[in-house]
């Protein structure tokens, strides 16, 4: 920059300054579908046949992971006490990476058993939360990986550890980051093929999104990394703008936005499957979801659990479309 006459350095007019913003993107993620599991586990149990409907409607958005339920005590989550017919009525729908959710090896093996093999498996980073939640202490969650990691690949699946209360819990506060990073480093060494992180709360901010990423990258180098956020306080689309930033290509979602943690307190919704795939597809990203198809499948979840969605896209209704008749100049 050259200096005026008095010396000082000559500040450009608007006109002379070059910007050049840029948004660093992924060409393509992977959506993984939750709403059939995390979505429905806070809800009066849904009918087989309306869940059934609710697959359909998913499948036919496109997308190709879906978390279809969870085998855990019918009487914690009396929502999902017909896992295994769920699961019986799986073989009608081709291509599509089935997985459910697990809370010990009693579990894996009732996953295995009704032939889901690709097992998630949740651990709690925090001690109050894991005793809230699964009834142990983090450590003793962690030493059940081996046996869960053993029975998934038994059966020709794999297993996935979700790290839950990766960034804050209800109990303990926010959990530092060291104490994250261990519970992922232990679980790749037990076997765990990916990770997840998870913000069960959804109180995470995107710089804190950034600092964990980089810390569990680089103490599990090579091994797959997803994220789980729910929007509680409204950040829950901007930690996901934020981690695929960081690299991240693997997100879970829900349709309609429902969802939340039946042992945590405040826990709401997760970010919602039709936001964020219209966040990404507008900003050049590749789902392979239809965002219409996605909007009709919430349309069918509205009416099996009986009650509004919470999603802004859907309450919208989808994409602008400019009304006839109107100037576009009109002021307003």
């Amino acid at each position: 920059m050259q200096e005026g006459s008095d010396g000082t350095a000559d500040v450009p007019t608007e006109e002379a300054r070059v910007y050049e913003f840029d948004l660093v993107l992924p060409t393509t993620v992977d959506v993984r579908e939750v709403g059939m599991r995390d979505g429905l586990q806070l809800e009066a149990p849904v009918p087989l046949e309306a869940k059934l409907e609710m697959l359909e409607a998913l499948v036919a958005t496109g997308v190709r992971r879906i978390e279809v339920t969870s085998f855990v005590s019918p009487k914690a989550v009396p929502a999902l006490a017909d896992a295994e017919q769920v699961a019986a009525e799986l073989s009608r729908w081709g291509d599509v990476h089935w997985s459910a959710l697990v809370a010990n090896a009693r579990g894996a093996v009732r996953a295995v058993d009704a032939g889901i093999g690709n097992l998630e498996y949740v651990v709690s980073a925090s001690d109050g939360h894991s005793r809230a939640n699964a009834g142990r202490s983090t450590a003793e969650a962690v030493a059940a990986i081996g046996e869960i990691a053993e029975l998934a690949h038994g059966a020709g699946g794999s297993l996935e550890v979700i790290i839950a209360t990766a960034w804050d819990c209800p109990f303990d506060g926010r959990t530092p980051i060291p104490r994250t990073v261990d519970v992922a480093r232990a679980a790749v060494t037990a076997g765990a093929d990916q990770l997840c992180l998870g913000d069960t709360i959804g109180t995470t901010t995107p710089g804190r999104v950034v600092q964990l990423l980089d810390a569990v990258y680089r103490a599990c180098p090579g091994v797959p990394l997803g994220v789980h956020f729910h929007d509680t306080r409204g950040t829950g689309q901007a930690n996901a703008l934020a981690a695929v930033q960081a690299g991240v290509t693997q997100l879970d979602s829900s349709i309609g936005g429902l969802g939340g943690c039946p042992f945590a307190p405040g826990a709401s919704g997760n970010i919602a499957t039709e936001e964020l795939v219209y966040m990404l597809e507008e900003s050049g990203v590749h789902t392979g979801l239809d965002l219409d198809a996605v909007l009709a499948a919430a349309r069918v979840t509205e009416q099996a659990v009986g009650h509004e969605l919470p999603s802004s896209l859907y309450r919208a209704g989808g994409r602008s479309v400019p009304r006839a008749g109107q100037s576009s100049d009109t002021a307003g």
